[in-house]
């Protein structure tokens, strides 16, 4: 398969595009500072990097970048720095995943391309009732004012959920919602369920980037996964954490 990542730099993108990379497919990223990326990224040839920020690019350059991938996943974030949290733009998560959108939508392709976002337990799945305690809420109501990162994680999922919907032919989607992240060297043993089993806030779970990663392929790799969790937001936790 042909699979666009983008947010491919940041410390969970990396992972993602080496577990692609291991199950031999054709990964292209994009990424404002290529020099960046590690050597054997720029010397592999199942690698294509597209050097650009994805917000600046037409929409020409979008659709044709989109057109041969059988999948397309955003690990975008914000920097944790003053910029990276108040600075523009406010919406990169949601506006990209609007754009890359629109560009597969754009090119008719014979069947659906899979979309997988990047999301965050600390936002809740209204297609289903998820009941968060009323001190949670109020917290959560806090980030939405305070932190402008929570707002746009909210929105790209909400943008998947009700503008792509459950029954788009272009696009079959999945919003993938880790609880705290946490970095390993290894792939270990994970528990994916359809809404977090503990509080985002006072109770927080813990997962490994690499897990996340290999997840997040895994949805792509495996047909049957897949079709299990498309159209969900589904949360991810390491078992070895779950204590």
């Amino acid at each position: 398969m042909t699979v666009l990542v983008v947010g491919a730099s940041g410390a969970t993108g990396s992972q993602l595009v080496e577990q692609l990379l291991i199950q031999n497919h054709t990964v292209k990223v994009i990424v404002r500072s290529p020099e960046k990326l590690p050597e054997s990224w720029k010397t592999n040839d199942n690698l294509k990097i597209i050097g650009a920020s994805i917000l600046e690019l037409t929409d020409i350059e979008m659709r044709d970048i989109v057109s041969d991938c059988d999948a397309v996943a955003s690990c975008l974030g914000h920097n944790l720095t003053f910029k990276g949290i108040y600075g523009q733009p406010r919406k990169l998560v949601t506006d990209a995943t609007r754009r890359l959108c629109n560009a597969i939508q754009s090119n008719n392709q014979k069947r659906p391309t899979k979309f997988v976002l990047m999301n965050t337990t600390g936002n809740r799945n209204r297609d289903l009732n998820e009941s968060i305690s009323f001190a949670q809420k109020c917290v959560i109501g806090l980030l939405r004012l305070l932190l402008p990162p929570h707002v746009d994680n909210e929105k790209a999922a909400d943008y998947l959920r009700t503008q792509i919907g459950q029954n788009n032919e272009s696009i079959d989607w999945v919003a993938v919602r880790p609880d705290g992240l946490i970095n390993e060297d290894n792939v270990s043993n994970y528990e994916i369920y359809p809404s977090p089993t503990r509080s985002a806030i006072f109770n927080a779970g813990k997962v490994s980037r690499i897990n996340v990663g290999h997840f997040m392929a895994s949805l792509i790799n495996d047909d049957h996964l897949w079709t299990k969790w498309k159209g969900q937001m589904p949360v991810i936790y390491s078992k070895s954490h779950q204590n």
